[in-house]
């Protein structure tokens, strides 16, 4: 493209999912109503960890991290989404998308790692679990979250910088409800070869080195399970990881979700509506699986709720 029509880009203008004013409203409603239950039910998980004492072990100690994670990942994206459907106004500032793709990209990768990490905990507790307190110290736990922290700030970090070497021309429109990377790159004046090069190789090696860790972990955890001579013993052994192994599960599946429906569709609605169920709608099921499937979190919910009752 000539270098006359590229300009100076000052912002974007995120299309969200539709432009038809009556659809405004109801789409208000849905994702502030997500938004207020994913933030409310992972907070009351951090807050039950943390005020129990018989949650203080590696497992529960992930979650809370995870908990928090989910809270990061809905709050860089949908507050914008809801103040642009209030004011009517779709635009959002270059830097302004710069770090809310940095913060996106960030979450995302530390939920991943961290989704990792739990599935360590369960296969070093059913496999291993006579040192299970001995490998899974605290120590061990905060050197896993740290570097999960480490690499997912790293991650961002590139990301972020090889996109401010580009060049953006007079086309500025983003057909998501925020600054998605890949729709990014797609208004680019020159060509994006090698930031997509990038993004397909980190991509595929983060999501690939941690989705062969988790499945190596079940792998030696149903074997472990199998050989338990009774029903009973099988079904506690099991039960601890059922609540992982669903959000691995959804987390996997809308994420794969996305990427596949950015490759088979053109339609910029139905690539949106992938995304959301991947970054709102998995991190506000979260609490829902963990709370339903938990008596321990279940019991520290009732504990965390009568303590508040009782000093109104």
């Amino acid at each position: 493209m000539a270098l006359g029509n590229q300009t100076h880009l000052t912002e974007f203008i995120l299309m969200g999912f539709s432009e038809k004013p009556d659809q405004q409203g109801p789409l208000f409603g849905m994702f502030l109503g997500m938004y207020l239950i994913t933030v409310l039910g992972n907070l009351l998980i951090m807050l039950a960890i943390g005020s129990d004492s018989h949650l203080h072990t590696p497992m529960y100690f992930f979650l809370s991290n995870l908990s928090f994670v989910d809270i990061g990942v809905v709050s860089t994206t949908v507050p914008k989404m809801l103040v642009n459907i209030l004011t009517q106004n779709k635009t959002i500032p270059y830097t302004d998308c710069l770090a809310q793709m940095y913060f996106f990209m960030f979450f995302i990768a530390l939920d991943n790692f961290l989704l990792t990490a739990m599935a360590y905990d369960r296969f070093v507790a059913i496999c291993h679990p006579l040192y299970y307190t001995v490998i899974m110290n605290p120590r061990l736990c905060g050197q896993l979250v740290l570097l999960s922290w480490i690499i997912s700030f790293l991650n961002s970090l590139l990301h972020c910088l090889m996109v401010t070497r580009l060049p953006f021309c007079a086309d500025h429109e983003i057909q998501h409800f925020f600054c998605d990377l890949a729709e990014v790159l797609k208004l680019s004046c020159s060509d994006p070869l090698i930031n997509y090069i990038l993004l397909y190789f980190v991509t595929g090696l983060l999501g690939f080195l941690p989705l062969t860790g988790i499945l190596f972990s079940y792998s030696q955890i149903c074997s472990s399970i199998l050989k338990i001579p009774s029903a009973q013993g099988k079904y506690k052994a099991f039960s601890t990881c059922g609540s992982h192994l669903s959000v691995v599960s959804l987390f996997y599946g809308t994420g794969l979700g996305v990427h596949l429906s950015s490759l088979a569709t053109h339609s910029s609605w139905k690539s949106t509506v992938v995304s959301a169920m991947y970054a709102v709608v998995t991190p506000m099921l979260n609490p829902f699986i963990y709370t339903l499937r938990n008596k321990d979190i279940k019991d520290a919910f009732r504990k965390v709720i009568s303590k508040i009752a009782s000093s109104q």
